[in-house]
């Protein structure tokens, strides 16, 4: 039986094409993937400054200290708070212009571009520019509070505003691609369905409800899985906006890694980040993937 099956690949030239492109593929994720994760879990364990060999041995001391370092939990408090922002503000807005722009009329592909515009903008580039609006001397919103003759606000130099600030550029910059998942899901929607429904004498409400969300679950759970797992991994922002401050209450875990570890040489203990978050990000993955993407 399996000598027929090992034909079978021989003869339809399969093999060929493994042979052929896997060992490739396997090197490269190696070397860039799985080789970089070891290191870094070989380097948590050690007291080391990037220079030389590392030869201090310090065990799981690094994560304690990561677990016991107060920019840590704030780190790891704002992440949670950007997931929550943008599955209970993002992604519900993107969802809603998609059911309006999916529709075919006149100015619907420009605002479609014009919407999703943020999103091809580059991290540092928003970053930038949003730091030159928020600016509380000569930014735009320091222009506009002075037109009503109010006190100009300095969002990201405060720790009570710093990432509110941010939260709205992260909406701001990644809802048009959701919204343009969304807007492909619809566009593949059978119609027919939608009419039936319509002949059947039901409402927009209830054909939205019955008809055209759950044909849109699957974009939803795939919007949601890149909406936390881009919230986790999230830094580009962070760093031309406030770099992580004040007093670190703008944190996310990669801009405490950046900050904690590679600026200050502490590769270990930025190791030992590296490998937290990563535990995270797969723990998610995996979990998600077998409980809600498992039909998909």
């Amino acid at each position: 039986m399996a000598k027929a099956g090992f034909a079978s690949v021989l003869s339809n030239g399969r093999l060929s094409t493994v042979v052929i492109f896997l060992p490739p593929a396997l090197l490269l994720f190696t070397l860039f993937v799985v080789m970089p994760i070891v290191e870094a879990g070989w380097y948590s364990l050690y007291n080391w400054n990037g220079f030389g060999r590392p030869t201090n041995w310090v065990g799981l001391s690094n994560y304690f200290a990561v677990f016991e370092t107060r920019a840590f939990h704030l780190a790891l408090r704002n992440n949670v708070l950007i997931i929550f922002v943008s599955l209970l503000v993002q992604l519900p807005l993107a969802l809603a212009l998609a059911l309006i722009l999916a529709e075919k009329f006149r100015g619907a592909v420009a605002l479609r571009m014009l919407f999703f515009l943020p999103y091809i903008l580059a991290e540092i580039a928003t970053g930038l520019i949003f730091g030159f609006v928020y600016d509380g001397e000569y930014g735009l919103l320091a222009s506009v509070a002075r037109v009503f003759g109010w006190t100009a606000p300095h969002l990201l130099a405060s720790p009570d505003t710093a990432m509110m600030a941010i939260l709205i550029v992260i909406v701001w910059k990644y809802f048009g691609f959701h919204m343009m998942l969304y807007i492909a899901a619809l566009q593949s929607l059978d119609r027919s369905q939608v009419e039936a429904a319509h002949i059947d004498g039901a409402s927009r409400g209830q054909v939205l409800r019955f008809v055209v969300l759950p044909a849109l679950y699957p974009t939803i759970r795939l919007s949601v899985f890149f909406a936390i797992i881009g919230s986790l991994q999230l830094f580009d922002l962070i760093m031309p906006l406030t770099g992580g401050g004040p007093a670190d209450s703008s944190q996310t875990m990669v801009s405490f890694l950046y900050s904690y570890g590679v600026t200050r040489m502490r590769v270990g203990f930025g190791s030992a980040i590296g490998v937290i978050l990563f535990v995270i990000c797969v723990t998610f993955a995996f979990t998600y993937k077998r409980w809600m993407m498992r039909d998909d």
